[in-house]
């Protein structure tokens, strides 16, 4: 467990440089005697990436920017549970409103309670006690490649592993799932099946809600196979769902 001064200079030096941070491994413990956790965001692409947060409570204000190679540290406390996903191609005018191409929550730069559009890829988190549950899901589609590894907890164990999908599924994406760059043939984002056809076979609503009946599609077989540690469809929990006992921190990574 951190000791109470180190926890104490923490806060301080994240009130310092707010939320930019550098890359620092932490000693093991459950991330202090309240139980929150410390979320290390990394930002690996060669682009600009908003983060979108919505949860239980809102954090950091529910978005903020991260340049290449920025590092920001957010805390969350015990019992937290929501969503975090990478935001691209934003502008912003000084009151904060504008656009994203990928991932935009309502034309703000802090989502504060507001959602992501459709496709982007998500980091799921629920935190305990006693478990917290993690996961990157394609349920929403795909924009970026995101990986979320817990630190301090079990290392080499069969829980507390990578989640993630570290590949560039757009570039594999067929083409009636294809989001294209604005003023390009490009692709930004790749739709899954439910939001390209609103049918429920492959979104997992009216008869087809329950597990017995909503199966893996030949859409969702093909993020599978490019992302076997990530939901594919709404039912794919035994590969797609992980579990950590008290883990100090996560690092959650853009572009890894």
């Amino acid at each position: 467990m951190a000791s109470a001064s180190f926890s104490s200079l923490l806060l301080l030096l994240c009130c310092c440089f707010a939320v930019f941070v550098f890359d620092i491994d932490f000693v093991h413990g459950n991330g202090g005697s309240s139980g929150h956790r410390n979320l290390q965001f990394v930002n690996k692409c060669k682009e600009e990436v908003w983060v979108g947060a919505l949860g239980s409570s809102v954090l950091n204000g529910g978005g903020w920017a991260m340049a290449p190679g920025e590092v920001v540290m957010v805390q969350a406390p015990a019992g937290w549970h929501g969503r975090f996903w990478g935001r691209t191609g934003c502008s912003f005018n000084h009151y904060g409103v504008g656009k994203c191409e990928t991932g935009d929550c309502g034309g703000l730069a802090q989502c504060g309670g507001i959602g992501g559009q459709p496709p982007a890829t998500l980091a799921e988190l629920s935190l305990g006690p006693p478990l917290d549950y993690y996961d990157v899901s394609l349920v929403d589609g795909y924009n970026l490649r995101v990986s979320v590894q817990p630190r301090g907890s079990q290392r080499g164990s069969r829980t507390c592993r990578p989640a993630g999908c570290n590949v560039d599924v757009n570039a594999m994406c067929p083409a009636a799932l294809r989001v294209a760059k604005r003023g390009s043939s490009g692709v930004v984002a790749c739709r899954s099946a439910c939001t390209a056809f609103s049918r429920p076979e492959f979104c997992c609503t009216g008869a087809y809600a329950q597990p017995s009946s909503c199966r893996p599609s030949y859409y969702s077989r093909l993020f599978k196979r490019a992302c076997p540690r990530a939901y594919s469809y709404a039912f794919d929990d035994p590969s797609s769902i992980f579990t950590c006992s008290k883990p100090h921190s996560y690092l959650i990574s853009f572009c890894s």
